[in-house]
């Protein structure tokens, strides 16, 4: 039950059972209070049974509850346990917590760490890096990112941190102990003047005759991938105090000695002088700037200062580690987002912290640094990007640790941890450690239910690392995939605002970490700071506008039916937000050390990429990290690797070894390596696999020689593989199967990462589908016109564009396979002319004609030019994934085909009516028409099967206003005569196959403007409307209309950034850029709900609604407005229920006033 508290559930089992000796069992009546404000918060609580209520006293002193502690749950705020542990101590101030029903709690008092800590000194590391991370990472995601609050978290007022004066007795030794504060720093007028008018004064003077050398930005270098994929570089890292520079993303160097400080000027256009106020007389300010004093006296006072603040021992920890720096006004000495951070302590001037506010270019203004105080300690702990900029408004002098040099003097001192963690905690602002206590950090096992569906909603989750899959369970009994969700989604928001049952039943796929944030404490959050209502309703704006343009109501509660289970049913591809990747090979033949190799190469081209092995996990924790006794600590530092890296690769041993089990436990996507050449038989891996029940995606992967056949009897692997949703094909670099020794291996791949990654290799095409950049190619239906298909791909060639999937419709599916087998536009343009060639024979289309009762040919010609094409290929043979769709006019829908006989379902999507019979289908004996009456371009079919951008082109027959009015009747004699006399005038009548062609592009013209406005959509159309339907004879010149056209359009994509765009990665470090809500919502909620739905908050008691509350209503109904104003809704249909609360009522009157206003 302790293990739920996260911090705790990072102990090994000594560890664990010490801290057990100090719980204390206690039992509390309904109504009595477990804490109070006033008492001091120094313990942990768990609920054994019962349950309590978590509540803040507000400013009128009633209490509101913010949370319901369950069985199981517990009480504790880890910014508590950091003051205990550093020894500021707190009482309780605004929380206190009740048994809302007979309980009882288990007690952890936090001083029983103090003792863990002296037996373990390195666990002590540990502990304040999880507290620090929690802080960043829930907290800060949670109400940052999602909520929109910036300024809010933290404390602008920093009096307790601030240095007192040097003091001439040794003996204080914490500047926090002192009463006295240090004031601000004192500017002469003189100086103040000469800043003005940008005249140096003595200080500056003094500061500037020291040797200046230039300000290096050092970004994360790109070189360390081949030295994590190729395993042994870093060698002996096993302590918490590796664990460290792990998560801090530290390399371990070996450089010392003591160098004299550097003084480094920082350069950049300045952006103003803020002059502070002057400081209390009287107060000796070593920052005070007098000419007199040396650079190297002020580098000792300083360092003493820092020696103060950190209580770091030794002062030769410092030497040669800390550098005295001055930047110049308007200088920014770090920018959010960045990796390498270091600690900068103010020596004079300030340094000003902005964070950019959510959704918006400007960033706010957090905190500023004074004299004596230190920023930069947060990211430098935990290892995370920075979360805000800091810039120098005015000139400043600062000592700079960068984060190596601080975990050095960690290592030599670790309670230097302390010190630096609570500069931290005391930044945080009151909110925050409110909020500390009401936003929990959970844990759900792999297979386990997070919540099912028709649950009570009571809060909203963020998924911090981990998977989970959400299904709906429809009326007939039938469980649906609705979607899956990776890191930094956020879960049930639109059940919890609108308290509706939980729509669906979400599991875990693998051991997932997330954020709750309960109901109760949402509420309170929207009351105390009313713009968090704006940032919900954009959330669910997202989510609306999401819907729409995948054709679903604003508020579906399932989505699209999925074609396969690779697919996606929510707005944004899954696979973009894949984390970790298992590698399991079927047999031992498999060269799975250089699939992963290769793989990891084109892997690194997208973003950071980490390959494991158990021989690497030895060589990096120790010979016992794989030990049962370790699983946390492995835990911990996997989910670090997840953090650090795009994407974590596992390679599992060749049999079931506790290694193995931990990599398909730990996996987003099971890749099944297989040798495409061999017999399709089950291995040994894969059989156990077949008897575990893994949730997560698998996918076979089948490897063929560069030299060798091509891909066949995919299907008989596949019948073998029941639990597979997916296959590819590659072709595989020679280096793959060649045999070699690790050593060489390492070798030959270490000249490989020399070089980038061909983007239209295989690899780099798995490495795209596995973090949702994948690239479709989706060609529309037009008879003829489609030759100008193979143009558009040549021209797609040479512009150095890759593709991923194929599909079509019409003509669209048959050019597709013909790529899909092919993979070059040369083949497909000599294969398409023989066949339109064959098309354009009058003799066999004359010898085909039968008694028109369903058609006027048989269809038998047209089935043998086809035929002749595939031969009996099947579609899971292509190199590519392919699709193509047909109109069932059977079960009158769509069917989109993947798989099954090539030909038969390329000749079903061809099958114009009238002309040709409807096929039957070979698997139920449906009637299959031309898909072009259904869907003519399907773009969106392309983005439900993965990829991220879809290229479109649309050859279908457009307006035609120029036809001749012939009246009532039309006699095929006379357009005869018209067309064979050369002196008769010219009709223009459509004949029958232009009127098929014209019916199929009326039948789907809104789906297309739909494809043509949706963003993952990019639309080409050849200027081919001059040619009919049955222009087969003309094939090379309606190909070079094609190339031509795509030369023409794709230049242009290269001069702009949009093929960069194409193949990069759009998945962000920041949270909310690529963030989406979830599927679940309530069924009933329309947009009319929508502003009472984000709005709503739940009375506290007795709680009155303020006056301002009408106001706030009327900024949040505005905004809502001008969100909606294109006017989907007419907002006269508006009316509240009977039963409506007064805050529903007033804003549906603000609603009909600002209506009436615009």
């Amino acid at each position: 039950m302790l293990k739920n508290v996260r911090v705790l559930g990072h102990f090994e089992k000594p560890l664990f059972l010490e801290l057990c000796k100090h719980m204390v069992f206690l039992q509390f009546q309904q109504g009595e209070y477990v804490f109070r404000p006033g008492q001091p918060d120094s313990s942990i609580y768990v609920v054994q049974d019962g349950k309590l209520e978590l509540c803040l006293t507000g400013m009128d002193g009633k209490e509101s509850v913010v949370k319901e502690v369950y069985p199981g749950d517990s009480v504790h705020s880890l910014l508590s346990i950091l003051d205990v542990i550093t020894g500021h101590q707190k009482p309780y101030r605004t929380v206190s917590a009740r048994a809302a029903e007979v309980s009882t709690v288990l007690r952890l008092p936090v001083e029983a760490f103090l003792s863990i800590f002296e037996k373990y000194p390195e666990s002590l590391v540990r502990v304040v890096q999880i507290i620090m991370v929690r802080l960043q990472r829930v907290t800060v995601l949670a109400l940052h990112n999602y909520l929109g609050l910036t300024n809010e978290l933290f404390s602008h007022e920093m009096q307790p941190s601030r240095l007192p004066p040097q003091s001439p007795h040794p003996t204080r030794t914490s500047p926090i102990r002192h009463g006295k504060r240090f004031g601000s720093l004192t500017v002469p007028e003189e100086h103040r003047e000469a800043a003005i008018k940008g005249e140096a004064t003595g200080w500056q003077k003094m500061i500037n005759s020291i040797k200046v050398y230039k300000y290096l930005d050092c970004p994360f270098p790109t070189s360390r991938y081949l030295n994590i994929v190729c395993a042994g570089i870093q060698k002996g890292l096993r302590s918490d105090f590796d664990m460290a520079y792990e998560r801090g993303r530290i390399s371990v160097s070996a450089e010392d000695g003591n160098t004299p400080p550097n003084f480094t000027r920082v350069n950049e256009v300045p952006s103003g002088i803020y002059l502070y106020p002057e400081e209390e007389p009287g107060v000796d300010n070593i920052f005070t700037p007098v000419s007199s004093r040396s650079s190297a006296a002020l580098f000792e006072e300083a360092q003493k200062e820092v020696l103060k603040l950190m209580r770091i021992e030794d002062p030769s920890l410092l030497n040669g580690r800390v550098t005295l720096h001055h930047a110049k006004a308007g200088a920014v000495l770090a920018r959010q987002g960045d990796q390498d951070v270091s600690l900068h302590f103010v020596l004079s001037g300030c340094l000003h912290v902005y964070q950019r506010m959510i959704n918006k270019q400007e960033a706010v203004c957090l905190f500023v640094t004074h004299p004596g105080e230190m920023v930069g300690q947060l990211a430098v702990l935990t290892g995370e990007p920075l979360i805000f900029t800091i810039k120098a408004v005015r000139d400043c002098t600062y000592l700079k640790i960068s984060k190596s040099d601080f975990y050095e003097i960690m290592r030599e001192q670790p309670s230097v941890v302390l010190s630096a963690a609570h500069t931290v905690a005391i930044r945080m602002s009151p909110f925050v450690r409110q909020m500390d206590f009401a936003i929990d950090w959970m844990a759900v096992e792999a297979g386990r239910a997070l919540y099912r569906q028709d649950d009570q909603s009571d809060c909203t989750y963020i998924v911090l690392n981990g998977r989970l899959r959400s299904v709906i369970r429809k009326a007939n009994g039938k469980k649906e995939l609705v979607g899956e969700y990776g890191r930094g989604d956020l879960i049930g928001v639109v059940e919890a605002l609108t308290r509706q049952p939980r729509a669906t039943t979400v599991h875990a796929v693998r051991d997932t970490e997330l954020v709750k944030l309960p109901e109760g404490t949402l509420n309170n959050i929207k009351r105390r700071y009313p713009q968090v209502v704006t940032r919900l309703i954009h959330l669910l704006g997202q989510k609306i506008l999401g819907n729409l343009q995948q054709g679903r109501g604003p508020f579906s509660g399932s989505a699209l039916s999925l074609p396969s289970m690779t697919t996606s049913a929510d707005v944004t591809n899954p696979a973009s937000n894949l984390s970790t990747v298992a590698v399991l090979p079927v047999c031992d033949e498999v060269p799975i050390n250089a699939f992963n190799l290769e793989l990891s190469h084109a892997l690194s081209a997208i973003g950071p990429t980490l390959l494991l092995t158990s021989d690497i996990i030895r060589e990096r924790l120790g010979a016992s990290a794989l030990d049962s006794i370790h699983e946390y600590r492995l835990s911990g530092w996997l989910a670090q690797q997840e953090d650090i890296n795009r994407i974590v690769l596992y390679q599992t041993d060749n049999s079931m070894t506790p290694w193995t089990q931990r990599c398909i436990r730990q996996a987003d996507c099971i890749l099944i390596v297989g040798l495409g050449d061999q017999e399709p038989t089950l291995g040994e891996l894969e059989q156990m696999l077949e008897n575990t029940a893994v949730r997560a995606l698998k996918q076979l992967v089948l490897l063929h020689r560069e030299d060798g056949p091509g891909p066949s009897r995919t299907v008989e692997w596949l019948n073998m593989r029941s639990w597979c949703s997916g296959h590819l094909h590659l072709k595989c670099p020679r280096r793959v199967f060649s045999r070699r020794s690790p050593s060489k291996l390492r070798e030959v791949y270490e000249k490989v990462f020399e070089k980038t990654a061909d983007r239209h290799s295989d690899f780099s095409r798995l490495a795209r589908v596995l973090t949702g950049n994948s690239i479709a190619l989706v060609l529309g239906g037009g008879g003829a016109r489609g030759c100008s298909h193979v143009g558009v791909i040549k021209a797609m060639e040479e512009a150095g564009i890759p593709i991923d999937i194929v599909g079509g419709t019409s003509i669209g599916s048959f050019i597709g396979a013909l790529y899909a087998e092919e993979r070059s536009a040369v083949r497909t343009k000599q294969r398409a002319r023989e066949w339109s060639k064959a098309m354009n024979s009058v003799f066999k289309t004359v010898l085909d004609l039968t008694y028109p009762i369903t058609s006027m040919f048989s269809g038998s010609a047209f089935n043998t030019s086809i035929y002749k094409v595939f031969q009996d290929k099947q579609a899971e043979d292509l190199w590519l994934p392919y699709f193509n769709v047909t109109t069932d006019i059977t079960a009158s829908a769509m069917r989109v085909h993947q798989d099954g006989s090539l030909w038969r379902y390329v000749r079903a999507s061809m099958t114009l009516s009238g002309y040709l019979p409807p096929l039957c289908d070979p698997k139920d004996g449906n009637l299959l028409m031309d898909g072009g009456y259904i869907n003519n371009l399907p773009a969106d079919i392309a983005r439900n099967m993965g990829a991220r951008t879809v290229i479109a082109i649309d050859v279908g027959s457009q307006d035609e206003t120029d036809l001749c009015n012939y009246g009532d009747c039309l006699s095929g004699w006379w357009l005869l005569w018209k067309r064979i006399n050369p002196w008769a005038e010219k009709v223009k009548v459509p004949d029958m196959a232009e009127i098929q062609s014209r019916l199929a592009y009326v039948s789907c013209v809104r789906q297309l403007e739909v494809v043509k406005k949706s963003a993952y959509c990019e639309y080409i159309r050849p200027p081919i409307d001059r040619f009919k339907t049955m222009d087969f004879g003309k094939f090379d010149e309606i190909y070079d209309v094609g190339f031509q056209h795509g030369k023409l359009v794709f230049t242009g994509w290269a001069r702009g950034d949009i093929i960069e765009n194409m193949l990069k990665d759009h998945r962000s470090a920041d949270y909310n850029d690529s963030k989406r809500t979830d599927s679940c919502t309530c069924p009933g909620a329309d947009f009319t709900d929508l502003a009472e739905i984000v709005s709503r908050i739940e009375p506290v008691q007795t709680y009155v609604a303020a006056d301002g509350e009408r106001s706030v209503l009327f900024v949040v109904v505005k905004m809502f407005l001008l969100m909606m104003s294109d006017r989907t809704v007419p907002l006269l249909l508006l009316s509240p229920p009977p039963d409506a609360q007064m805050p529903f009522k007033i804003m549906l009157d603000l609603i009909r006033v600002i209506n009436e206003e615009s």
